[in-house]
């Protein structure tokens, strides 16, 4: 998150309720009602819909001092499941008092305003990732964007967030390794 965005939303939370989720935890399925909205403290918690094929689309991966599913702010129902992939704390408002402050606060509302459009690109190039027809390919362009690859134990996460089996994604980790030591 943009720093002027965490410097001015973070504190709309700090008097929310907090929630503890464990692992595999679900917040919210979709179509359940919109009533609060969500700010990741500590862990991760991924926005996840299902394709009508069954692969597993990751739409967001909300990490400490993200706003969970920004869109849900106007809508009348959520889209997707939100799981914790790791214990997370999270602090929510009501969407009611979320909306109202942005009203109230240009300075916030901008702030909200330039988030949103840096999540929109995230979003676009995420979408563009998944186009690319090779697991290398696929592995290269995240990598830019991120700048570098996600430590050991977070392996299989990415291998979701690429639109592949942790299997290739393994496999052309292990090419890369072994393309170093020769």
């Amino acid at each position: 998150m943009i720093s002027i965005m965490s410097c001015l939303i973070q504190p709309i939370f700090e008097n929310g309720k907090t929630h503890h989720l464990k692992k595999d935890d679900v917040l919210f399925r979709a179509n359940d009602a919109v009533t609060s909205m969500h700010f990741v403290v500590d862990g991760t918690i991924d926005l996840i819909r299902h394709s009508q094929t069954g692969i597993k689309l990751i739409l967001q991966r909300a990490e400490p001092n993200q706003v969970l599913a920004e869109a849900s702010a106007h809508s009348d129902s959520y889209h997707c499941d939100a799981v914790a992939t790791q214990p997370t704390v999270l602090k929510s408002i009501t969407k009611r008092n979320f909306l109202s402050i942005l009203g109230k606060d240009p300075a916030v509302n901008l702030a909200w305003l330039k988030h949103l459009s840096s999540v929109v690109q995230t979003a676009r190039y995420r979408a563009e990732i998944r186009t690319l027809r090779t697991v290398s390919d696929r592995l290269d362009a995240w990598s830019d964007f991120r700048s570098g690859l996600p430590p050991k134990g977070q392996l299989q996460n990415l291998a979701e967030e690429l639109g592949v089996s942790r299997e290739a994604l393994y496999r052309e980790l292990a090419r890369r390794r072994a393309a170093k030591t020769e």
